[in-house]
């Protein structure tokens, strides 16, 4: 008798998902049967989309203004010293408590037998399930758009095959899978797919603008999974955002970049992932549900390093396509003759591949980097209905968020909303650059210490930004 528990069916619940019944055992043992006979799938939330879709900025005028708020108890959470008890476990690699079963050591979370229940426990869990949706349904459309948008011709000038191209696709049906799953858990009033508005115009940016989206995504997820009230939710987004960590280096490997340059991928808070995913929403239905976090003024680095240069450090100002935080490279404004691209010098060429060992490296310690930031007060995000904000002072330093590090570098003032600053040489352990890979970077009024697990902490003082960094 062959037994199989059909989990995903558990997830295609009642919209209000108070609760998720117990796992059924289905029983394939009538005589003739094969094994292997299917069982009926759960039904998806999202179609899959086949042609272009519409696209275009927002042109109308919003109903609603700013973030989903209640009644805010402070101006922010102070910083407190650790727990008391969190240094008191002798961690001396012996047993101290009774086991509560054989081969089960005593503590964990959610390990005491009870029924796991994969719904939002709290405001934070919803509102943070709730951003992980916004970013799943863009990239279902980002995906399906880019294969719409542009010909097999262009593509095969690109580098990509006819399999190259099917596993974007599959990437996008795979966004189908977690827009449902997410949907699921947050029951009725989950977000929907709204439209958008990309900047890409070639198939060279669609795959660099496609590695900074999934970088953002999937670092915006790392920064709050572990602070998430339902630890069942996100065991779920964790199986998730796993498979997001695959397509970024996917597309990494398309845009011809090393495919994983760190040892460790970093972490952000969930306003700087909105921040960085609302300017590419135009519009949603009017009864969208509305997130409750905040998007600051948007921080563009105005000499990004151009992953399409045989020397990025010759980049010159604007080779991105737009001035937004996660603008995708611009090819375009490179001349030919030192488009990487078109150079069959190995150490040179950055057509797709497994991987790529450039010979000069997109940045390097001691580059001086250039910014400029707009004010606050700027309507962004779907409808134009959200605005930007930030509680900071004056602009003092640029923060330098990367693998396990929070590094800051002095910022000096050249004019107007624009100074620079010079890339710092910092290291997670001994040969592990930490500034490398596709990054993120912030304008501060202070220079706090912090680790991954309290990031967030850093939001009062971010006077512009994130934005994405190109340094690797």
């Amino acid at each position: 008798m062959f037994t199989k528990t059909t989990f995903s069916a558990l997830l295609a619940l009642a919209p209000a998902a108070l609760a998720i019944p117990a796992p059924q055992a289905e029983y394939f043992s009538a005589p003739g049967m094969p094994s292997d006979a299917p069982v009926p799938a759960p039904p998806v939330r999202s179609s899959q989309v086949t042609g272009v879709t519409t696209h275009g900025p927002f042109t109308g005028v919003p109903t609603t203004t700013g973030a989903l708020m209640t009644t805010v108890l402070a101006a922010s959470i102070p910083m407190l010293p650790p727990n008391p008890t969190a240094t008191t476990y002798p961690s001396d690699g012996q047993l101290h408590d009774p086991q509560p079963a054989p081969y089960t050591p005593a503590g964990g979370l959610g390990t005491n037998g009870t029924e796991p229940v994969y719904n939002a426990k709290s405001d934070f869990d919803y509102e943070s399930l709730a951003l992980a949706l916004y970013q799943e349904w863009i990239e279902l459309d980002l995906f399906h758009h880019g294969l719409a948008l542009f010909s097999a011709e262009e593509f095969e000038a690109a580098g990509l095959t006819a399999e190259d191209r099917f596993l974007i696709e599959f990437m996008a049906d795979q966004e189908v899978g977690h827009s449902t799953l997410l949907s699921n858990i947050l029951g009725a009033q989950a977000p929907v797919q709204c439209t958008y508005n990309y900047p890409f115009t070639t198939v060279r940016q669609f795959l660099d603008f496609c590695q900074k989206l999934t970088r953002f995504g999937e670092s915006g997820v790392y920064g709050f999974l572990n602070h998430l009230d339902s630890r069942e939710a996100g065991q779920l987004l964790l199986q998730s955002i796993s498979t997001e960590a695959r397509q970024q280096m996917i597309f990494r490997q398309f845009d011809g970049l090393f495919p994983m340059p760190v040892w460790f991928e970093v972490g952000i808070p969930q306003s700087w992932a909105w921040t960085l995913l609302a300017p590419f929403i135009s519009s949603c239905p009017a009864n969208q549900t509305r997130l409750a976090w905040q998007n600051f003024p948007a921080l563009t680095v105005v000499n990004q390093p151009n992953p399409a240069r045989i020397n990025a450090n010759r980049t010159t100002f604007g080779e991105t396509v737009g001035n937004t935080g996660s603008a995708p490279l611009n090819e375009t404004a490179v001349p030919a003759a030192d488009q990487c691209f078109n150079s069959s010098v190995v150490g040179e060429n950055c057509s797709p591949a497994i991987s790529t060992n450039r010979s000069i490296p997109l940045s390097f310690p001691g580059r001086e980097v250039f910014f400029s930031w707009e004010n606050p007060g700027l309507p962004v995000g779907p409808n134009n209905s959200y605005v930007t904000s930030t509680a900071a002072g004056a602009p003092l330093f640029v923060a330098w968020v990367t693998q396990l590090n929070l590094t800051y570098s002095p910022l000096t003032i050249t004019g107007p909303n624009s100074g620079s600053t010079f890339q710092p040489n910092t290291s997670t352990f001994a040969g592990d650059p930490a500034i490398n890979g596709t990054m993120f970077v912030a304008l501060t009024d202070a220079n706090i210490t912090l680790t991954p697990f309290n990031l967030s902490m850093i939001n009062p003082h971010v006077v512009a930004g994130p934005a994405l960094y190109q340094a690797g």
